[in-house]
Formats: structure tokens, C-alpha cells, sequence
């Protein structure tokens, strides 16, 4: 198949002006350095968070000579403690939170037969494990007061009395197709993105009582330097032919999907898994 050339960038249309948004998993390469970027092109101010102080400084460095409204923390999402403190920083350097991105995932290719205790821990304590505890702290902080979210403060009219003082918050989970469909040698992968979904839905029905929505994104092929390095050129020719436009995503492409999560085009979608591809069955 002839791969379908890739559209031209998009700019942005201020759909996040004055929002204040966490993402994980964001030292530039990949999903979450290209949410970074069009969050603060949609006029958010953006806390960018990553286990790589390095990288994660270096980027800060470069989305500070573009932008205004950004900083940046180094967080391990397996630690609790450090999760926490993440969290707390966007409110003390904001006074609110109103968008977390949970991007952080960890994979790796190896058939279950010969899979170790150690390697299926590893990924799920950071895909699954991770996402669930900046859940939790993006929870905690959007129920306790800490968050602006505004959505229901500019309709006006219309409200009844349940939703009095609800003032939202938006999450977005980054999932994978390969919680969906199998793929050989994916098997610790892929149950932790299903888990992902799993707890995407409960949290958006447990959410939605203090008017938070939480929804995941489904990619399955976005190339960065980080997948070229893990993965073999065979596979990712194989990859991109499954695909319908005959080509890989552009990070930002899933990135655009995660700002319409964000944003109140949205405003009535929750608990949903939205694929970014033609795989997602």
C-alpha cells in the first residue's frame, strides 16, 4: 500500500485559554511532548512531567523559548509520593487544575511463555499502576476544590440544583488499540492498556458526580525516535501497512484528539475510549 502523506500541522484556535494542565510522560519525544506543545498553542499554561529530569528540563527549555506558561517537574508515576507532589505543584503555581493528560506507559516486546515476573510487573506498575495513581491525585484535587475548570460557570441558564458549584475538570488517559485487538508478544502491554479502559469508564461514572469527565485516546502507530529505538524496522513496516492511510500518525495527530477530549467540544462525552486509528478491532 502507498502510504497517504501526512495532513498539514494545525494551528491552534485558543480552545484551552486559561486552563491550567498537567501531562505525564512529556521530555518532547512522542504523545506527550506534542500535548505539551498544543496545549500551550491552544492557550493553556502547561506543568510537563516526566522520570527523565534531563530530557525533561532540556524541553521545558525549548517550549520556554516559544511560549509563556510553562514549567516543568520530574515525576516517577510509580512513586506515590512523588505523584502527589506533582499535583501539588499545579495548584500552588496556578491556584487550579483543570486538565491532566495521563500519557506515562511503559512497553516492551516478549513472549509470555519466556515473561518474567519482573518485566510484566515493570509495565504494569508504570501503564497501569501509573495512570491509576495520577487518577486518584487528579481526582482528589478536581473534588477538594483545587481546580478551575469553568465549563459550567460560561452556559448560564438551565441548571438545576444538582449541579450547583460544579465546576468540572477533564481527564484523558492515553490508552492503545492493543487493549482492544492481541498482538504476539504484547501480552503484559496490552492487558495494561485494557486496564486503562477498565478504569477510564469507572472513574468517569464516579467522576461525573462532581462534574468531571474522564475519557482515554487509542492510538496505535505514532512514531518517535523512542519506538525506532525498541522496535524492529520489520515490525514497524508491518505496522504501518496494517494501517488504513498506509502511514504511521504524527504524535500530534493523537495530540489533536486529546485537546478535543480537553476542551468543552467534548462536553458531554465521558468514560469513552476513542480510537486514533483504523485498528482498533
Amino acid at each position: 500500500m502507498t502510504g497517504v502523506e501526512s495532513p498539514e500541522y494545525v494551528p491552534g484556535h485558543g480552545l484551552l485559554e486559561g486552563r491550567t494542565a498537567v501531562v505525564t510522560a512529556a521530555a518532547g519525544a512522542g504523545i506527550g511532548g506534542a500535548t505539551a506543545r498544543r496545549f500551550l498553542e491552544e492557550g493553556a499554561r502547561v506543568l510537563i512531567s516526566d522520570a527523565h529530569a534531563r530530557r525533561l528540563k532540556e524541553y521545558e527549555a525549548e517550549l520556554a523559548g516559544e511560549f509563556e506558561g510553562v514549567s516543568a517537574l520530574a515525576c516517577d508515576v510509580t512513586d506515590e509520593a512523588q505523584v502527589q507532589a506533582l499535583f501539588d505543584a499545579a495548584v500552588r503555581q496556578h491556584g487550579r487544575l483543570d486538565i491532566v493528560v495521563n500519557n506515562a506507559g511503559l512497553g516492551g516486546t516478549s513472549d509470555l511463555v519466556d515473561m518474567s515476573d519482573e518485566q510484566w510487573s515493570k509495565v504494569l506498575d508504570v501503564t497501569l499502576n501509573g495512570t491509576f495513581r495520577c487518577t486518584r491525585a487528579a481526582l482528589r484535587a478536581f473534588r477538594e476544590g483545587g481546580h478551575g475548570g469553568g465549563h459550567e460557570d460560561r452556559r448560564g441558564g438551565g441548571h438545576d440544583g444538582r449541579h450547583e458549584g460544579r465546576r468540572g475538570g477533564v481527564i484523558v488517559n492515553n490508552a492503545s488499540v492493543v487493549g482492544w485487538r492481541a498482538q504476539a508478544g504484547q501480552a503484559h502491554y496490552a492487558a495494561a492498556k485494557a486496564g486503562v479502559m477498565a478504569l477510564t469508564r469507572c472513574a468517569a461514572l464516579e467522576a461525573a458526580g462532581f462534574g468531571v469527565r474522564v475519557n482515554a485516546v487509542s492510538p496505535s502507530l505514532a512514531m518517535h525516535p523512542h519506538l525506532v529505538k525498541v522496535t524492529s524496522p520489520e515490525l514497524l513496516e508491518e505496522l504501518t501497512e496494517r494501517e488504513a492511510f498506509g502511514r504511521y500518525a504524527e504524535p500530534w495527530e493523537v495530540a489533536n484528539v486529546i485537546v478535543f477530549l480537553a476542551s468543552d467540544y467534548s462536553s458531554y462525552m465521558t468514560g469513552e475510549a476513542v480510537s486514533v486509528s483504523s485498528q482498533h478491532a
